[in-house]
C-alpha cells in the first residue's frame, strides 16, 4: 500500500494529465457531431481490419483441415471415375454385380489422412518423412496416396512418424495395369525426371496406345485397384526384347506434396496368416 501511495504521489501530475485528455475526448466526441461522426467512422474502420484480420488467421489455421478433406475426397472422385468408366465399357455385362464387388473390394481399406514432414527429389534412393505412425495404427508397407494418384509405401514406422519409400525410388516397384486393358507390369523410377517413371513387363501381345492411363492392378495387398498412376507418354522395347517398357507421365506432382493418405487393408493379417501357413504345409511336403 506504501509503495501504491508513493508511486500516485510521484507521479500525480501525468495521472491527472491523462485523466483530463481522457475526459476532453469523451466531451468532444459525445457532444460535437462532426467529430463524433469522424470518430464513429475510424472505429469502425479499426474494427472491420481487426476482424479482417482475424478471419485471415483462422482461415489460415483451417487449411490444413480443409487440404485434409480435399485429399479423401479427390482420392474417392477417382476411384468413382475409374469404377463408371469399368461400368461404361462392359454394358454387356451384370453392372450390377460389378458395382457390389467394387463396393465389396474397397471396404476393406481404409484412409488415413497424414502430412509430409520430409521430402526429396534430388537422390536415387529418395526417402518422404509423414507424421503418422505406430500409435496412429501405420505398419510397414502400407500403401501411400495421394488425391492425384499413388505416392509409394511405408517403408519404417516409429511412434509418432513413419518413412516412406515413394516412386521416386530405385528400390520402388508397384504393381501396375493399363486401364481397361488388362495387362499388368510393374511401376519402376530410374532417377533424374521426377515426373515421369516407367512401367516394365508389359507382354508383346498387348494393345494399348499413347495416352492411355496407368493405375495400380490390385494384386498385392498393397493398393486397392484403380489408384492412379500416370498417363502413357512413349513406348519403347525391353532390353532384353521380350516385352515393353512404357514411359509414364506421373499425375502426382511430388516437388508439391504436403497431404497425403496412408491405405490400410484389414484383410492383410487374414491372408498373410493363410499364406505362411501354406508355405509350412509345401514345406514339410517337400521335407517328406
Amino acid at each position: 500500500m506504501r509503495n501504491l501511495l508513493e508511486f500516485l504521489a510521484k507521479y500525480n501530475h501525468w495521472i491527472i494529465f491523462v485523466l483530463l485528455e481522457v475526459v476532453s475526448a469523451v466531451l468532444l466526441f459525445r457532444y460535437n457531431t462532426y467529430q463524433g461522426s469522424v470518430w464513429f467512422s475510424t472505429a469502425n474502420a479499426v474494427a472491420g481490419k481487426v476482424y479482417e484480420w482475424n478471419s485471415a488467421v483462422e482461415s489460415f489455421f483451417s487449411l490444413t483441415r480443409v487440404n485434409e478433406e480435399l485429399a479423401l475426397r479427390n482420392f474417392y472422385l477417382e476411384r468413382q471415375v475409374n469404377q463408371l468408366s469399368r461400368l461404361y465399357g462392359e454394358l454387356t455385362r451384370d453392372t450390377s454385380f460389378l458395382e457390389r464387388s467394387e463396393r465389396q473390394l474397397l471396404s476393406q481399406y481404409q484412409l488415413l489422412p497424414a502430412k509430409v514432414v520430409d521430402n526429396s527429389l534430388d537422390k536415387p534412393y529418395n526417402l518422404m518423412t509423414i507424421n503418422r505412425g505406430r500409435l496412429d495404427g501405420v505398419k510397414p508397407d502400407m500403401g501411400v496416396a495421394c488425391g492425384n494418384g499413388v505416392v509409394g509405401i511405408v517403408y519404417l514406422v516409429a511412434d509418432h512418424y513413419s518413412v516412406v519409400m515413394p516412386v521416386l525410388n530405385l528400390k520402388s516397384r508397384i504393381s501396375c495395369t493399363i486401364r481397361r486393358r488388362g495387362y499388368v507390369g510393374y511401376l519402376a523410377w530410374y532417377g533424374g525426371d521426377p515426373t515421369v517413371a516407367y512401367v516394365e513387363d508389359i507382354p508383346r501381345h498387348a494393345r494399348f496406345r499413347r495416352g492411355d492411363w496407368v493405375e495400380t492392378s490390385g494384386y498385392s495387398s498393397i493398393f486397392p485397384p484403380g489408384v492412379l498412376v500416370g498417363k502413357i507418354l512413349q513406348v519403347y522395347n525391353s532390353r532384353d526384347g521380350l516385352s515393353y517398357r512404357l514411359k509414364v507421365q506421373l499425375t502426382t506432382d511430388f516437388s508439391n506434396l504436403r497431404d497425403v493418405l496412408v491405405i490400410t487393408d484389414s484383410t492383410v493379417a487374414e491372408r498373410v496368416k493363410l499364406l505362411d501357413a501354406a508355405r509350412d504345409s509345401l514345406r514339410i511336403g517337400a521335407d517328406d
